[in-house]
């Protein structure tokens, strides 16, 4: 088994909710602390809400996207150094810093030999220019990508209705050049699916050999589903959303939505919040869908919980995922699933957890969705699969088991025996 190990790990930012590099940080911390490890986390914010035995150390920026003031200007008094005016510089020319940013003040508290000693450093999804410093200085590095941003830049260029917009995103993306030079000088890469690691290697130039497969996952405890008795909303339709992006297929949902509320009082909720006078905004006026869409915002855990018990469905309807926690935490409540066959999609929920059609065909979606609300055993039948996946497959135990055995195994390799 070995000793225990101390990890510091990294998140540049930790929404703690449904869909955010939070709810990763928060699990695996949790799991590899019961594991035997010492893990301490370090974030950027917003800040992450950990388990007891997992301390925080923040490592605050400007904090230039915070809710409700996105974009602001920050005081002059809280400028503490170059690399505050940095951020802000960057901001103010369409860059987002954050990645860069965080990476050089973490490296600025985990170089030795004031680096607290630790056995390993495994950085969330920055990949920024900090984690080469700690490479130079011979600490063991590595980093988990969910999947490359590379292809969120593709898809959004792609939706771009006009060359300003087409400009501006290729400018807030432009970290993801970072992100590919970094990615390949790092002593070792993790990812949640097989799709995602072929998507390494093509857009971060790592080899697919040289990247580590391990699955994220849900508490089976916590994520069930509902107690007998307890009967689901049969027009209910949930959706989690973390961006109101076009990677994410929210507004082909709306569209189905649209057809089907032709025939039924289907309602949709989204967990995620309309980008103001973004896609899905536009699409609900276009399609009047107002009094038919609830957006809620980020949910605690709880609530999400008993959202999805409710739900006679959950759509996935990305363009492409990477993995798809929302996907596995509906498996994990035995709620049916109809989902896109794009990226990890197939991967992850399997032929019988729920129905898929094929990414951004609004007919088959509407369609499949139809299926589902009309036949309650077939949703019995998908939700209960579903929950013996889940179970079977993806739970946060097993996500740290699989990546405390990575740890060693990279460190073994580094000459650092455990």
């Amino acid at each position: 088994m070995g000793r225990p190990l101390r990890i510091a790990l990294l998140s540049y930012r930790s929404k703690p909710h449904s869909g955010g590099q939070g709810v990763y940080v928060r699990a695996l911390s949790r799991e590899l602390v019961n594991l035997g490890h010492d893990v301490r986390v370090f974030s950027g914010q917003p800040y992450p809400e950990l388990d007891e035995g997992v301390p925080l150390t923040r490592v605050p920026s400007l904090d230039l996207y915070r809710e409700p003031d996105p974009f602001r200007t920050p005081r002059p008094r809280e400028f503490r150094d170059w690399l505050d005016v940095a951020e802000w510089a960057q901001m103010c020319t369409a860059g987002f810093p954050e990645p860069l940013t965080f990476s050089l003040r973490a490296a600025r508290l985990l170089l030795p030999p004031a680096g607290g000693g630790y056995d390993l450093v495994h950085d969330n999804q920055s990949l920024g220019y900090g984690l080469l410093r700690l490479v130079r200085a011979g600490v063991p590095t590595v980093a988990t990508v969910h999947h490359p941003v590379a292809i969120d830049r593709d898809l959004e260029l792609a939706a771009a209705p006009t060359l300003r917009r087409r400009l501006t995103l290729a400018r807030w993306y432009g970290f993801t050049g970072m992100q590919a030079r970094v990615a390949p000088r790092l002593h070792g890469i993790t990812t949640v699916s097989e799709s995602s690691r072929r998507d390494i290697e093509t857009h971060l130039g790592v080899p697919a050999g040289r990247v580590d497969v391990t699955p994220v996952g849900i508490d089976p405890d916590v994520f069930t589903p509902p107690p007998p008795g307890r009967p689901r909303d049969p027009d209910s339709v949930v959706v989690t959303t973390s961006a109101d992006v076009p990677l994410k297929g929210l507004v082909h949902l709306l569209e189905a939505v649209a057809k089907l509320r032709t025939e039924r009082p289907v309602r949709l909720t989204v967990v995620g919040t309309a980008r103001p006078g973004g896609p899905a905004e536009a699409a609900l006026d276009r399609l009047a869908l107002r009094d038919a869409v609830r957006f809620t915002g980020p949910l605690p855990e709880p609530e999400l919980v008993a959202l999805l018990q409710s739900a006679a469905v959950v759509a996935v309807p990305s363009l492409y995922e990477g993995f798809s926690l929302p996907a596995i935490e509906a498996m994990a409540c035995g709620t049916p699933l109809v989902t896109t066959d794009a990226g990890a999609l197939p991967e992850v929920v399997g032929r019988r957890a729920g129905l898929t059609v094929r990414a951004g065909d609004v007919g088959e979606l509407t369609a499949a969705l139809q299926v589902v609300l009309d036949s309650p055993a077939l949703a019995e039948q998908l939700g209960r699969a579903g929950r013996r996946r889940a179970l079977a497959s993806y739970t946060w135990r097993a996500t740290a088991e699989r990546t405390a055995g990575w740890y060693r195994a990279t460190l073994e390799e580094l000459g650092h025996p455990c």
